[in-house]
């Protein structure tokens, strides 16, 4: 009953589009003049694009709702600060910053990223064109698809206008990270257009223009609607991140998906359709003046270059075969089905698998503050400088006793000194340092008796008075009822930061006194403690997703299975070798591994729903069908997505580099999988011949 609802809603969708396209080819100037109305009319929102800039580290950059800033907000209101009394070890709201450097110098330097993409970004759409024409161009002066590969990136820029534009007339905040997202807007979208001209291709030029495009989108709507939902709710479960930069990109990045998705529909289809026309007339591609089919008589071979078109396979009644179509076909779909190339494939995958999962293991966790300035910024010498010389000590934590405690009476303060002496027994604790040990060494020295609350509330005052910096650690009343105090612990560089938080967090949590434990850098460290925990979780919802998904426009349950599969393989292949390529899991990565997540489906889907899809009865003829039909069209979308973030390999910013190298690894993977390991894998699963 399932299998009959699934294909039951397949046959409906196919239907649904096939009347789409068949309508958009009967009215192809509605569908052309609308999306760009519509584009210029929300792209006024780029108007309020500076009013919506939020670019502070802290807010974008560290969990929205950790530990540490509930803890900082006990100490700010507990032990307000003293503008006229200094003292950097008090401080609760900036990582101290001496020498070259401001505590706004990293909020400063990071603004700056953005602009330096801005040429980036041109020089990559111009490569973008280049290819999509390079690669759609045919020797033929009439089938050739120049306008439609330019027109295929004109839509994911529109795409692009819209949902930026719409988002900040919205209101919603433009977060930096978010300046990737085009990049990876352009590769979803000339993946779709080279699927859809190839499906055009593949139709009968004696039919009318409605006709073919109807096929069209019969043949490849149903492919692009299953790696358009996957990317888009993909991205929709990473708004749920605890990271702001993560939740800005994943919302932007979701609602352009959709945009790209519609205007592939739409304004791509309708300049198909006007192209179509031009080839049915058998017009010139430049000139749209006629040419003929054949070289006329008398004409030298020259004038067949510029001057003669619009052939085709008269056998078949459709266009030629491309050569590297052609290429699937003959050499590379009957080798990669051979038993003995199929058994190679298999130790390919076991050795990818191999390496992937050890990367996995020696993952490093957490950002680099560093990480987040351009690399030429005057204060990543400061932080290397601070770090060669300075490296024995740590952070100086405070340690907030957030209860009124009778300090003066000798059997009580063993308990604060037995949890003192917990602090300084951890390896990575230098010692402590407090106002009421320096109060005892005071009476000690001065011969004061403080052991009763009377003397103790008698003399406090004369020593504060000697040691003012102590009032900031102390919140006392009028009639010196301390309500809550502070002290200080030393720490060394003998671990990482997250086992120096958590290992104090622990040992607080274990004293029988209450306290809490906090340094401003905590705000940052805290990333530690989630990240890991909150990538997974998004990874296996999603995965989940891509499964229902598919399951529900791939009617059959083990091929959507196999969707899956290759979902979860690309991610561990791209997190393992992130790892090997020196790549952290913090929030910058993480917005890239959500955003693998539904690139990763792109070319698992494609196939394995060409797979499906062929009319071939013998699993290894489907397999090769597949790789004839789409085989082109993916690596055609491949590398036009490389080349659509290369640019970025050269930026001075971490994050765009970041987005560079995970980019460049999930299509590499994706690649590997789409084109080699499913179609194996599926020749294997021999109830996926069993589709009706």
């Amino acid at each position: 009953m399932a299998r009959c609802h699934t294909a039951y809603i397949e046959r409906s969708l196919h239907m649904c589009f096939e009347m789409l396209g068949h309508f958009i080819g009967s009215h192809p100037w509605w569908f052309l003049i609308t999306p760009l109305i519509l584009s210029a009319s929300l792209g006024s929102g780029f108007y309020f694009l500076v009013d919506r800039m939020s670019n502070n580290i802290e807010e974008q950059f560290t969990p929205i709702y950790g530990e540490s800033k509930v803890e900082r907000r006990y100490f700010q209101e507990t032990f307000p600060g003293n503008d006229s009394m200094f003292s950097n070890l008090r401080l609760s709201t900036t990582s101290i910053k001496v020498s070259y450097s401001t505590s706004m110098s990293m909020q400063w330097e990071f603004e700056k990223s953005p602009a330096s993409v801005v040429c980036l970004f041109s020089i990559t759409y111009a490569i973008a064109i280049m290819f999509s024409i390079i690669s759609c161009w045919r020797l033929d002066n009439v089938r050739t698809k120049a306008w439609v590969a330019s027109c295929g990136v004109l839509s994911t820029g529109l795409a692009v206008l819209t949902s930026f534009g719409t988002l900040l007339l919205l209101g919603q905040p433009f977060v930096m990270t978010v300046a990737s997202c085009p990049f990876m807007i352009l590769g979803i979208g000339l993946d779709d257009m080279f699927i859809m001209i190839s499906c055009w291709q593949r139709t009968s030029v004696l039919d009318s223009v409605p006709d073919r495009l109807a096929d069209t989108y019969k043949s490849a709507a149903i492919s692009i609607t299953i790696t358009t939902l996957t990317n888009a709710l993909a991205l929709v479960l990473g708004c749920s991140s605890p990271f702001a930069s993560v939740r800005s990109f994943c919302l932007y990045a979701a609602i352009s998906v959709c945009f790209c998705y519609l205007y592939s529909i739409t304004f791509l289809g309708a300049c198909m359709a006007l192209n179509g026309q031009r080839e049915a007339e058998n017009k010139h591609w430049f000139t749209c003046a006629k040419i003929p089919e054949d070289l006329p008589s008398g004409k030298s071979k020259a004038f067949s270059i510029c001057c003669v078109g619009g052939s085709y396979d008269r056998i078949t009644e459709k266009e030629e075969t491309e050569l590297v179509s052609h290429m699937f076909e003959q050499f590379y779909g009957p080798f990669l089905t051979h038993k003995l190339i199929k058994v190679c494939v298999f130790v390919i995958y076991t050795g990818y698998l191999a390496v992937s999962i050890y990367g996995c293991l020696v993952l490093k966790q957490g950002l680099d503050i560093r990480n987040l300035a351009l690399d030429d910024s005057y204060i990543i010498s400061y932080y290397n400088n601070q770090r060669q010389h300075f490296s024995e000590y740590g952070y100086s934590v405070m340690v907030a006793v957030t209860h009124p405690f009778p300090y003066w009476d000798k059997d009580k303060q063993e308990h604060l000194y037995s949890c003192i002496s917990n602090f300084e027994h951890l390896n990575f604790v230098n010692n402590t340092y407090s106002w009421f040990l320096s109060f005892q060494q005071y009476a000690n020295a001065t011969n004061l008796n403080i052991s009763s609350q009377v003397d103790f509330q008698t003399h406090l005052p004369h020593f504060l008075e000697l040691n003012s910096i102590f009032r900031q650690d102390i919140n006392v009343t009028a009639d010196n009822h301390i309500l809550a105090s502070r002290f200080f612990i030393q720490t060394l560089n003998k671990t990482t930061m997250d086992d120096m938080m958590t290992g104090l967090r622990k040992a607080a949590a274990e004293c029988p006194l209450e306290l809490l434990v906090y340094h401003p850098a905590f705000i940052y460290f805290d990333q530690y403690t989630i990240i890991l925990e909150n990538t997974i979780q998004t990874v296996l919802v999603a995965v989940i997703v891509m499964l229902v998904v598919s399951l529900i426009l791939i009617p059959n349950l083990l091929c959507s299975m196999m969707v899956a599969f290759a979902v979860c393989s690309v991610i561990v292949g791209v997190t393992g070798f992130m790892s090997l390529w020196g790549v952290n899991l913090d929030s910058i990565s993480m917005i890239n591994l959500v955003m693998c997540i539904g690139f990763s489906v792109d070319f698992s889907a494609h196939i394995t729903y060409s797979f499906v899809s062929s009319p071939k009865s013998d699993v290894n003829e489907k397999a090769m069908d597949a790789l004839v039909r789409l085989g082109y069209p993916i690596l055609q979308g491949a590398l036009s997505t490389v080349l659509g973030v290369v640019m970025l390999s050269m930026s001075g910013s971490y994050i765009f580099r970041t987005f560079f190298k995970i980019v460049f690894l999930v299509i590499m993977f994706g690649i590997l999988h789409g084109l080699m390991f499913i179609p194996v894998f599926l020749t294997l699963l021999h109830t996926c011949g069993k589709w009706h």
